[in-house]
């Protein structure tokens, strides 16, 4: 998932323009819904710096944070429409948070990987708490147990050579 326009950790994150046009009133609406003085002048800040086009590294968790929110809401596609969420995906990609979910997933692919070329025997899911799921994938040669909760997805575990 890296990319040229990848910010390394540390460095400011760059918005362009149409970032830029759904995010202020993303933060308008948080800074409407809360009365604390210490979270208003963090989300006052944070406008600041998207009015700006620059997020620097210390507001980019806030950043992410309010960027899932507005994905995972579907505000930004019911407001703002697809691009608009194609670009806030990207843009989530670049924050701390987008940056876990991406290496989860790379570690993910990885595991996934050893499957290839087996038969797959077996395959089930099960809740393992509220909002977290898991799926086991068996082959003769391995089982691989995902884990999917809200934090993202990542190997519970992985057993090799099952048939010793």
């Amino acid at each position: 998932m890296a990319s040229d326009d990848q910010p390394q950790p540390g460095e400011s994150i760059t918005l362009d323009s149409l970032q830029h046009d759904i995010l202020i009133p993303q933060i308008e609406a948080f800074l409407d819904a809360t009365t604390d003085p210490q979270a208003r002048e963090v989300y006052l800040t944070l406008k600041t710096a998207i009015e700006s086009l620059e997020v620097p590294p210390d507001l980019q968790p806030r950043l992410g944070a309010i960027v899932e929110v507005a994905l995972t809401s579907g505000r930004v596609r019911r407001l703002f429409g697809p691009a608009a969420e194609l670009s806030l995906n990207a843009l989530f990609l670049k924050t701390p948070r987008g940056r876990e979910v991406a290496q989860s997933l790379a570690e993910l692919n990885k595991a996934l990987a050893s499957l290839k070329g087996q038969t797959v025997e077996q395959i089930t899911s099960s809740q393992r708490s509220p909002g977290a799921y898991s799926l086991t994938l068996k082959t003769s040669g391995c089982q691989l147990v995902i884990r999917f909760e809200q934090a993202g997805v990542r190997v519970e575990s992985l057993e090799v050579d099952l048939n010793r």
